[in-house]
């Protein structure tokens, strides 16, 4: 018999957590590719024609961004509140460093917008030239995309403390831990790679993507489709609560 899905139950928490999972890909998604098509690399002018000619492309991939992480914040706590049985020190760890990741995501967003502010020739930028302003846009650009790296150190960190707690879950498959650890050391490895050798973080990026497309990929999809093992979940979480909270059994004496 199937387990009957509640508005409170694991599984169907578990669903949500899926379904904000894939918001946050396909807004990614569509962010990076809007975006790939107007930044010319090494070209501040011929980026700056891109951009203002596609506005409301450049604008939308902003508002993905922030759609994106907004979504994760949710995933973060529903993620949280599913995997706190297993260990609850572990699953805030995990918690904070996304959360860490999702703020400095939303803050490297400005950088973006000020690229935008720089280009639109408002009156009080005549003062510089039209190549000046181009050049402090593709700087913005570029702090965006540094800010972004770092971002991807504590979100490593969270997909491997999410693997962690999930190999170790019994409500969810082993092979989906092992792959949100791989998922989350491509992502550190890809972020120092970034910041300590950049030309080898640009052959790593691919890499990374790849494995984390497997991780945290595989991740959305089971919980869209399979969700979580309720009875082992409630089983879980019944033992990892205090005494005094557990339900006490009847004891029976012989008449």
């Amino acid at each position: 018999m199937t387990e009957p899905i509640t508005a409170a139950s694991p599984r169907s928490r578990a669903r949500m957590a899926g379904a904000l999972y894939l918001i946050t890909i396909a807004a990614g998604f569509f962010a990076f590719s809007a975006r790939a098509g107007l930044i010319v690399s090494g070209e501040a002018a011929a980026t700056a024609r891109h951009i203002l000619a596609s506005e409301p492309l450049y604008r939308s991939s902003i508002a993905a961004d922030l759609i994106g992480i907004a979504s994760y914040v949710g995933v973060t706590a529903l993620l949280y509140g599913l995997l706190r049985p297993v260990s609850r020190t572990v699953s805030l760890t995990a918690a904070l460093m996304s959360l860490a990741g999702c703020a400095i995501g939303a803050v490297i967003t400005l950088n973006l917008v000020a690229a935008l502010v720089l280009l639109e020739g408002a009156p009080y930028l005549a003062a510089f030239r039209p190549d000046q302003l181009q050049a402090l846009a593709r700087v913005s650009l570029r702090l965006h995309g540094e800010g972004y790296s770092i971002s991807l150190m504590f979100f490593g960190f969270y997909c491997a403390l999410l693997g962690y707690l999930a190999f170790r879950s019994t409500f969810l498959p082993r092979f989906l831990g092992a792959l949100l650890v791989l998922a989350g050391l491509g992502w550190l490895t890809d972020s120092l790679a970034n910041l300590v050798w950049p030309a080898l973080g640009d052959r790593l990026d691919s890499y990374a993507m790849m494995t984390g497309a497997l991780g945290e990929g595989g991740l959305c999809l089971w919980l869209l489709a399979v969700g979580v093992n309720g009875p082992k979940w409630e089983e879980r979480a019944g033992a990892a609560r205090p005494l005094d909270q557990r339900p006490m059994a009847v004891l029976e004496l012989p008449a």
